[in-house]
């Protein structure tokens, strides 16, 4: 089935989000729209829509000068096996210990490594992005230092690989939040397809707000890997639900971002234990006092 985009870029949050209510309008309809905010701090936010129907010209071009949008720029993308793609393009990622791969490559796991099974399906979080590499990295060596968790919770856990590596490597369960329930239900698939039910427990909760999170707490590890903003905003709860000399894994930060997050995360009792940039993206590894 042939399937088009239509993507367009403006200023502020507001007007981003009632142009992408506005699209949802359209005729034909869009099958799913899109907000997002450019990470690089100029205020940009981005709008897209996809189609299975080629959208309206008229119709976009009328909703891009109400909200003072640029002009949307549409694309028809090509039938692809998008699935069988993913399976050739994502080879396997080793992190430390750690070895992230699909099921076509189950029969190249190294002796010795700690498999953690994601399929190509729910690719997002797999490990070669740079933010989920540097999570695996700074995990491993939390391991390798003599760190043990006893208690580790993964906020927005997207595929959930971080909660299972800790899993993988610690005796006590694991509890990993998304603040989107099909992010959770991507979660449990995975964390079923690894046999870990029983380790793992995923929850839909925005940051630390869930009754399973708030009675869990306080944690001694938490993994945050998802963006500088909401990484800044959950400065406070993190310093209130980690314990003493808990550490906090953080990522989803361009490398210009980082010395404004250290910064907040020091006003909030923290220290910086290890910063590791992986291409455009940093990892940091704070200890709270």
């Amino acid at each position: 089935m042939p399937t088009w985009t239509a993507l367009t870029t403006l200023k502020g949050q507001d007007a981003a989000e009632a142009l992408g209510v506005a699209m949802e309008a359209l005729t034909p309809e869009p099958t799913g729209v899109g907000v997002f905010e450019v990470e690089d701090g100029s205020g940009i936010w981005e709008v897209g829509g996809y189609f299975t129907e080629e959208p309206d010209a008229a119709g976009l071009a009328l909703l891009s000068a109400m909200h003072n949008a640029r002009d949307f720029t549409v694309s028809q993308l090509p039938e692809v096996d998008w699935v069988a793609h993913v399976r050739r393009e994502l080879s396997p990622v080793e992190a430390g210990r750690f070895f992230v791969h699909g099921s076509h490559d189950a029969d190249q796991v190294p002796d010795g490594k700690i498999a953690l099974l994601i399929e190509a399906a729910m690719a997002f979080g797999t490990g070669h992005h740079g933010t989920t590499l540097g999570c695996l990295k700074a995990l491993d060596r939390l391991v390798e230092k003599g760190f043990v968790g006893k208690n580790v919770v993964d906020i927005g856990c997207g595929t959930a690989v971080l909660a299972m590596a800790a899993a993988r490597v610690w005796p006590n369960p694991v509890l990993a939040s998304d603040i989107d329930q099909v992010a959770v239900d991507v979660a449990k698939a995975n964390v079923a397809a690894n046999n870990l039910e029983e380790r793992v427990n995923c929850v839909e909760a925005a940051g630390f707000n869930a009754p399973a999170l708030q009675e869990a707490s306080p944690f001694d590890l938490v993994f945050a890997n998802i963006l500088k903003g909401p990484l800044i905003g959950l400065a406070p709860d993190m310093a209130k639900h980690l314990s003493t000399k808990g550490y906090a894994i953080l990522s989803g930060i361009l490398n210009p971002q980082a010395d404004e997050v250290i910064s907040v995360y020091i006003q909030n009792g923290f220290n910086l234990v290890d910063r590791t940039e992986i291409v455009d993206w940093t990892t940091l590894v704070l200890e709270k006092t």
